[in-house]
């Protein structure tokens, strides 16, 4: 398993950038390779991505989430992989966001990549091109900011 730790500052609230980031369906306008996510249900997402010429569908779901502080998910089938998205303010305008995402390569190629840091280039980007996206909107498209309690052991 590899893990993956980005964070970015943007120049929104908080609850802008929390916000924003709740609207799964928008991911594709900035995450690189991602070309679709269907939001299934309040927990539940349907992704589609290309990534080096090879797509791949998965579910997502959604294992914790409270509004203005963090999202938790964890792959359902196909790739493994788990991450968090935390959100901090910094003072009224400015938010830091910070991504942690443990994941396992799969075949020759994402093992390659894994060990050269693409995916971490990738996450690094996709978190510049969210900023970028965020602050030249100056708000989000939506927001979700129902909870969703960690399950228990």
């Amino acid at each position: 398993m590899s893990t993956v730790e980005k964070s970015i500052d943007v120049d929104v609230p908080v609850s802008t950038a929390y916000n924003q980031w709740t609207q799964f369906e928008s991911f594709p306008q900035f995450m690189e390779g991602v070309e679709r996510i269907d939001q299934v249900s309040d927990t539940m997402t349907h992704w589609v991505t290309k990534i080096g010429g090879v797509t791949r569908e998965f579910d997502a779901q959604i294992t914790e989430q409270h509004p203005d502080m963090r999202v938790a998910w964890t792959s359902v089938d196909g790739p493994k992989q788990a991450g968090v998205v935390t959100f901090h303010r910094l003072d009224e305008g400015r938010t830091r966001v910070m991504l942690q995402m443990d994941f396992e390569p799969e075949g020759l190629v994402e093992n390659v990549g894994d060990k050269l840091g693409v995916v971490g280039r990738r996450a690094e980007g996709d978190l510049k091109r969210f900023k970028d996206f965020i602050e030249s909107r100056g708000g989000e498209t939506g927001g979700w900011r129902g909870e969703v309690d960690r399950p228990t052991p």
